[in-house]
């Protein structure tokens, strides 16, 4: 399946919804966030992932609520998402855009951990071309 289709969002969504650290930070954690990626094969692909109260979701369009909105282009979200660019320097550079709850974020630290082992059991999967 490609980077960022809709056969990948489904993917992830049901990777996330079977994830039991998944819903363990969900039990501690709340946050919105979404994610927008610019100039892909198939135009701008917008996705979330909620956690709260217990349950984390991922799917297609914006976060409801939304805490935190990340925005890249399309080689930026290919390069981190295959170990080629380091997230935090493209943060730095400016090449992944943040609005929102900085605080939020950096309390929701352990959601994005659990989240990259989910995304391990995909990004197998994954075709990035």
């Amino acid at each position: 399946m490609r980077y960022l289709s809709l056969d990948w969002i489904d993917a992830l969504s049901d990777a996330v919804a079977r994830s039991d650290d998944m819903r363990t930070v969900a039990a501690e954690h709340s946050i919105g966030v979404t994610q927008v990626v610019d100039g892909t094969p198939e135009g701008a692909v917008t996705y979330h992932l909620v956690v709260a109260d217990g349950a984390a979701r991922f799917g297609a369009g914006p976060a409801e609520p939304e805490d935190v909105r990340f925005v890249q282009d399309w080689d930026t979200a290919v390069g981190v998402a295959t170990g080629h660019i380091n997230a935090q320097e493209a943060f730095i550079k400016g090449r992944i855009r943040l609005y929102g709850d900085q605080q939020k974020l950096i309390t929701s630290q352990a959601v994005f951990r659990a989240l990259d082992a989910v995304f391990s059991e995909v990004r197998d999967r994954t075709e990035y071309a």
